[in-house]
């Protein structure tokens, strides 16, 4: 690791850290230190950067604003890339936007909705980065990254740089092709917005905001939603309905507020979250014979 983090180094492309703790770059405030932990200044030296990790064939990690995230104690094996400033541009072309990666979500939709396009709405009030949205088709209030983005320019683990339109994208439910099938770094997104009334959308865009700050515990950290929705069923009503409310297990609490959200008290642990986790899991079997499916990536040494 020594001659990879040098050859880095030497590369100048940006903040180099060893052993940086992750629960510094997560939302839920967990997770153990990255062997070495990059945050490129461009995609120019984001593309660098894994050229040198490919050279050395040591395990890599993307990551964004760390929403969605449950990062293990142990930490991460190899380089953890964050997508950060560098990787925040915007740009726009009538009602043709294109993102960087690193992007806060939540200011991409108020930056949008105060220049008169519609589109971005459902976003108001989701953390984490453009990158991480598209990765995983984040959505809310019946829409979702699928019905505005165009194409997105991606970097795949062989090092090589393509654009996929929407449809290559294969989104679905909370997903897209780059979780499993064809993993890679979302470097930018291309979407496609409509002109409408910047008084309405602001207002809608606001609406959302406060309906998620009525509704989800924000005040405390936490990675968002853990639950997929088993549809028809919702995740946070079956949790409700079981009890389930309130339970905690070390540092690790299911929200009062919300069922699907698990919020760390203060001295919770990956593991406190995996065993409430599995707690759901077992008890919406038993009652239900639903299975429930994880919303949140769960990253990192086993």
């Amino acid at each position: 690791m020594d001659g990879l983090k040098k050859e880095i180094e030497m590369a100048e492309v940006g903040k180099i850290k060893e052993s940086e703790a992750l629960s510094q770059h997560t939302t839920i405030k967990i997770g153990g230190p990255a062997d070495i932990f990059v945050e490129p200044s461009s995609i120019e030296n984001l593309l660098k950067t894994m050229e040198i990790v490919r050279q050395h064939g040591v395990p890599w990690r993307a990551i964004g604003r760390g929403s969605n995230l449950l990062v293990s104690d142990r930490g991460i094996e190899g380089v953890v890339i964050k997508l950060g400033s560098g990787l925040d541009k915007l740009e726009q072309n009538g009602t043709e936007i294109t993102v960087g990666g690193g992007q806060s979500l939540v200011s991409l939709a108020t930056s949008v909705s105060r220049k008169g396009l519609t589109g971005f709405e459902f976003a108001g009030g989701i953390p984490g980065s453009v990158g991480g949205a598209v990765y995983m088709n984040a959505g809310a209030h019946g829409s979702d990254i699928s019905k505005v983005l165009k194409k997105a320019h991606i970097l795949f683990e062989d090092g090589k740089a393509e654009w996929l339109s929407n449809e290559q994208l294969e989104f679905s439910y909370r997903s897209s092709i780059l979780q499993k099938k064809r993993p890679g770094i979302v470097l930018e997104a291309v979407f496609q917005l409509e002109a409408g009334n910047r008084e309405e959308i602001v207002a809608e865009l606001q609406k959302n905001k406060d309906y998620r700050k009525e509704t989800q515990p924000w005040n405390f950290p936490c990675a968002g939603s853990i639950f997929r929705n088993p549809l028809p069923n919702y995740a946070g009503r079956l949790i409700e309905d079981a009890g389930l409310k309130g339970h905690s297990i070390g540092g690790a609490k299911i929200s009062e507020m919300h069922g699907n959200f698990i919020v760390n008290t203060g001295t919770a642990t990956a593991e406190d979250v995996l065993a409430l986790i599995q707690h759901v899991k077992d008890t919406i079997f038993s009652l239900n014979g639903i299975r429930m499916e994880t919303e949140v990536e769960i990253i990192g040494r086993k």
